[in-house]
């Protein structure tokens, strides 16, 4: 499919505990990205404060259980749900994650990684295809933090999503903190992680702030950005220029004010680095 991403500007994710301020008055932020699974509902509150939001910002749906590495057949139910909702709020982006979360119809509500392989590589194009047939767009799949490798995996993961972006013609969402985290666990470098990916291919970046335990570092999305999180968006913004850009902040989260604080650092340093896009 052909696919252009969106120039949106600089988001947060929306949170319950900022309902009430994100109706009083429009969003104080360019764009708000949402957990889709949290609004598949035919009505009740949060459905009611996404419509009127909906008003003011774009909103980007982000997925977390459409398993697209998992070996079940995809989801029929999981995939009108979110056609459903698409056809409501009309998203800027749609997205999700190159994992797997599900075996026999169960979920283990997690995000695990995959063997990067050809074998792995075929399956999983072929599957990304056939949801953007169903929802009739592209999508755009995130790189997860990882804590293991599989011992059969042919390639690095960063040639395995580029790869997957290339066949099936999605776009990526490059997620900054979960580079940095995967890297620090499995001892490469971020920044071959970074070079490796297609610019023409990034639709979004997120940043996140991590928990660190020594020996690993684990994906907690708790406390404000690292400042090894934005050396590493500084170099993102340099190869790939402007990329609509997320603030997740999900453990402990604080006052809307902070969150937009961490918003408009990214939209302060972006200028200062980005350039046009390179190949």
């Amino acid at each position: 499919m052909d696919w252009s991403p969106p120039a949106l500007g600089h988001g947060i994710g929306l949170r319950a505990q900022h309902y009430a301020e994100m109706i009083a008055a429009p969003p104080p932020v360019d764009w708000l990205e949402v957990i889709s699974e949290n609004f598949f509902v035919k009505g009740g509150r949060p459905l009611a404060v996404l419509n009127k939001i909906r008003q003011d910002v774009p909103i980007a749906l982000h997925g977390v259980s459409l398993s697209i590495g998992a070996s079940d057949p995809l989801s029929k139910v999981y995939l009108q749900s979110l056609k459903t909702l698409m056809e409501r709020v009309e998203p800027a982006i749609v997205s999700d994650h190159l994992c797997w979360g599900s075996h026999q119809g169960k979920y283990g509500h997690d995000l695990w990684p995959l063997p990067y392989t050809e074998e792995s590589l075929t399956h999983v194009s072929d599957r990304v295809a056939q949801v953007q047939e169903v929802l009739g767009r592209p999508i755009l799949l995130e790189n997860v933090s990882t804590y293991i490798e599989f011992a059969a995996s042919s390639m690095p993961e960063w040639e395995f999503i580029a790869e997957v972006s290339r066949r099936s013609g999605c776009g990526i969402l490059l997620d900054i903190n979960n580079i940095y985290v995967s890297a620090f666990n499995h001892g490469y470098d971020a920044l071959t992680y970074l070079d490796g990916i297609p610019p023409d291919k990034v639709g979004q970046f997120h940043l996140a702030g991590h928990t660190h335990r020594g020996t690993h570092l684990i994906d907690t999305h708790v406390g404000p950005t690292p400042d090894t999180v934005w050396e590493l968006y500084r170099h993102a913004l340099a190869r790939n220029g402007p990329v609509s850009t997320l603030i997740e902040w999900d453990e402990d989260v604080p006052e809307l004010s902070e969150l937009v604080a961490e918003s408009k650092k990214a939209e302060q340093i972006e200028p200062q680095l980005s350039g046009p896009r390179t190949a």
